[in-house]
């Protein structure tokens, strides 16, 4: 149950770190014509990196959680 309960903790890291690299590549390719647009609601750059920042605290939320449920498994 262990090992099992430190892979998911790895493959919820995994994906933190999965989320937050495609969060700075969105945000890389954010142009100039996206931050000067007023008025016409988020750009698509700015709905992505939104939604890889939720993604990313979604996993090391999830991670967490896990890693409290390993802690209390194994206490003496």
């Amino acid at each position: 149950m262990n090992a099992f309960l430190i892979i998911l903790i790895v493959l919820l890291a995994a994906g933190a770190v999965f989320a937050l690299v495609r969060g700075i590549v969105a945000f890389l390719k954010t142009t100039e014509e996206d931050l000067k647009s007023q008025g016409n609601g988020p750009s698509a750059s700015g709905l992505r990196q939104n939604k890889m920042m939720f993604a990313r605290i979604g996993f090391q939320a999830a991670a967490i959680l896990v890693v409290v449920v390993l802690l209390l498994l194994n206490r003496h």
